[in-house]
């Protein structure tokens, strides 16, 4: 009996070559390459302008995103926007993707609240192809982490935001040379007993982001 796609656990097979980002995207519409497209609503691809400078990197959607179809619409993307803002970044100048491109939730009763679930190192892995074709395309100066699982997608599973975060990592990611900043992911600012002092630590994270690009 034959396996399905989902059962092999990378979206290789989805993935257009020489694809412009409206391909990708349309493309990323029918990704079977892990079993998480089954609970999700839709594939949340990325967004933003193909010769943007930089492109942030989160871990996946969220629940707004899944039912949006669209990467940080929901409160941890309105307080990453406030951050760039106030860091030197023009949100509108950027490409903003997860890691991830599905929700992966847990979900007590079928109307209950779901449950954002973090990603397998499987999954991310799957998946990975999708990044690759995305920072192929947009080639971006700086990769902005952000979050613990972003990183360890980029970086390997080794890697801890805590000990890095503000700091500029030069690595090869998917072949190329790459300059990456990590930071925390804005929704564990929302999550933090103290939030202004972790939404300072993220807008000065995204200092050091703006620095290397000016």
């Amino acid at each position: 009996m034959s396996r399905a796609p989902e059962d092999q656990y990378t979206a290789e097979p989805f993935v257009p070559e020489r694809a412009g980002l409206a391909e990708l995207r349309e493309a990323a519409a029918g990704c079977r390459g892990c079993p998480l497209h089954r609970e999700a609503t839709q594939t949340v691809f990325g967004t933003g302008a193909e010769d943007a400078r930089v492109m942030l990197v989160g871990e996946q959607p969220g629940d707004q995103e899944d039912r949006q179809g669209r990467p940080f619409v929901g409160p941890a993307g309105k307080l990453l926007d406030r951050a760039l803002a106030e860091a030197g970044i023009d949100p509108g100048e950027t490409y903003v993707t997860n890691a991830v491109k599905h929700f992966k939730f847990t979900q007590a009763e079928p109307r209950k609240r779901r449950i954002h679930k973090a990603p397998s190192l499987r999954e991310m892995t799957a998946c990975g192809p999708w990044l690759a074709a995305e920072l192929a395309l947009v080639e971006p100066e700086l990769i902005v982490v952000l979050g613990a699982t972003a990183g360890k997608a980029l970086l390997g599973s080794s890697f801890r935001v805590t000990q890095v975060r503000g700091t500029v990592l030069e690595e090869e990611i998917h072949g190329h040379p790459e300059r990456l900043v990590p930071t925390v992911h804005p929704s564990s600012v929302l999550r933090a007993d103290d939030r202004e002092a972790a939404y300072q630590g993220l807008v000065s994270d995204l200092g050091v982001a703006a620095r290397v690009l000016s």
